[in-house]
């Protein structure tokens, strides 16, 4: 049996990761981490472990005794702001601690973190994209909107789930969205709302191993409705995307598709996705494809995909006293 650690129990990605693991056919012990004991993705594990947040002076030290401890044979990524520790310290913690840590690199990480640098990356490598300026460039800016017009899209260069994402109909409302705010990027609109698609792809031996290319509805920043289909410009699309960015192991690119067809990446995820769970109902559980990769050393078959409809919803789970208390102390 895989003993495998998630992180970010608390988080959407990393409950959909274990989501993932319960539903996949490997035999697997999880041992879950959060810093919180109401995260309910504790309460999925087989055993789990209170942390320090990823801010904290303590984080890495608290995960270095917790690696020595459980000896894994794989460490799955739950949060965004984890990742660049983990890919800071990979190649030390695996040869430490004799486990495979699934993260990218560190440059691959800070360019899918930033949505300015996304933006002149796929510039780099002649990648459709939309046209995306620095609010602080004045020159830009005007030279954009003078190409561009309205609407532009204003968002944080880091951030996530549409967190202080606004769509600007005219210039008054885009001296207002930008005024007193730092490290905004403004951004031609990608495509209409009904035109939005996620992406996976598995990329390991430098070379795309399988991906998946599903529509999407948002609500509230997360996808609560995703429709399969035949997508093979979409996902050439992606796979060019993949060997230009060369992550190590799953990348989400979240992209729309314009009046012309053309689609246009607006966001990289260099890790699992928040629909990884839902991908997983589709056929496509990218989870268990990593781990039989790393661990088992099998090649990735791309699966078949079923062809249909996901959807998400809520669901409540009763906690009693003991159980909170009784979080950490597996």
């Amino acid at each position: 049996m895989m003993k495998i650690i998630v992180t970010g129990a608390g988080a959407v990605l990393g409950q959909g990761i274990i989501k993932s693991l319960r539903s996949a056919t490997l035999p697997s012990h999880i041992v879950a981490l959060d810093p919180n004991p109401l995260s309910a993705g504790l309460h999925w594990a087989d055993s789990s472990h209170l942390i320090p947040m990823a801010t904290d002076d303590d984080y890495e030290s608290r995960i270095e005794t917790i690696l020595d401890r459980e000896r894994p044979d794989a460490v799955l990524v739950g949060t965004d702001v984890e990742l660049a520790i983990f890919a800071k310290k990979r190649a030390d913690w695996e040869q430490r601690f004799k486990t495979h840590i699934l993260v990218s690199s560190e440059n691959v990480i800070e360019i899918a973190d930033d949505k300015y640098q996304t933006a002149q990356f796929l510039e780099q490598h002649n990648l459709s994209n939309p046209k995306s300026v620095k609010a602080e460039d004045a020159d830009a800016l005007r030279q954009l909107v003078e190409e561009i017009g309205f609407p532009l899209i204003v968002k944080p260069r880091r951030g996530a789930r549409a967190v202080g994402v606004s769509k600007v109909n005219n210039q008054v409302e885009l001296e207002e969205t930008i005024k007193g705010r730092h490290d905004l990027v403004v951004q031609q609109m990608a495509g209409a709302d009904d035109q939005e698609y996620t992406a996976g792809v598995l990329f390991f031996d430098d070379r795309v191993q399988a991906s998946i290319v599903l529509r999407r509805d948002l609500r509230d920043g997360n996808t609560y409705r995703a429709y399969s289909g035949n997508f093979p410009d979409y996902e050439k699309y992606v796979h060019e995307l993949a060997y230009a960015l060369k992550p190590h192991g799953p990348t989400n690119f979240q992209f729309r598709v314009d009046a012309h067809g053309v689609p246009r990446l607006f966001e990289i995820n260099a890790r699992f996705s928040g629909t990884t769970p839902m991908r997983a109902l589709f056929g496509f559980n990218e989870v268990e494809l990593c781990l039989r990769k790393l661990i088992l050393g099998e090649d990735i078959t791309p699966p078949v995909i079923h062809h249909g409809t996901v959807i998400r919803f809520l669901e409540e789970q009763f906690l009693g006293h003991d159980q909170i208390a009784a979080v950490g102390q597996s």
